[in-house]
């Protein structure tokens, strides 16, 4: 399901003019069949996911992102005064007339997450903090069988040298724990709400 960063990269989406300093860290396909006009559940199902908590399943995801959280709070990397409204400048300062004064998107409720702009192929999301500045990129792509599926990409400014040095320690983690429950759960939460889809 991983990709290469020119799945992102060669599609002209409107994220590259506005995180052009930001580096690709990851490219998936989603396991979201569909239709051509079902990016809004895939948004809906993934903003649901980040306003309960995070939408990984598995032990080590589980692991992992409680004790990002917890070093996150003894080592004040995401309290107040410290997430992208201060540290650094939001990227909506960088939007376009066009997307600032069209869809934001959904509310991502208490969540370090905040939602940049939503278009009809396409959604992206920011957080910060002490460590690193990141966008969680939403796509909605053809699957090349005649149907369509999500591709979600993180897209990721470190800040400073710890930043850089953070992202390196928790590498192996992510591919190992984090994103493979993250698909699972992306797939299972997307069949569940197979019904609510067909009858639109």
């Amino acid at each position: 399901m991983r990709l290469p960063r020119t799945a992102h990269t060669d599609r002209p989406w409107r994220i590259h003019e506005i995180a052009h300093d930001f580096t690709v860290e990851d490219v998936w396909a989603l396991p979201t069949p569909g239709g051509p006009d079902d990016l809004e559940w895939l948004v809906r199902q993934t903003a649901d996911g980040i306003r309960g908590g995070v939408n990984g399943d598995g032990l080590v995801s589980r692991v992992l992102f409680a004790v990002r959280w917890k070093l996150g709070a003894l080592l004040g990397w995401d309290k107040s005064g410290t997430g992208i409204s201060t540290r650094p400048p939001s990227l909506r300062d960088r939007l376009p007339a066009d997307l600032r004064e069209g869809p934001r998107g959904p509310d991502l409720g208490s969540s370090p997450f905040t939602s940049l702009y939503q278009r009809n192929d396409e959604w992206a999301a920011e957080m910060g903090n002490k460590t690193v500045q990141a966008v969680m990129h939403i796509g909605w792509v053809p699957d090349g069988v005649g149907g369509y599926r999500g591709q979600m990409a993180v897209l990721v400014k470190p800040n400073g040298l710890f930043g850089t040095l953070y992202m390196a320690a928790i590498k192996p983690f992510r591919y190992i724990g984090v994103y493979p429950a993250l698909m699972r759960s992306i797939g299972r939460q997307w069949q569940a709400n197979a019904a609510e889809r067909s009858v639109r």
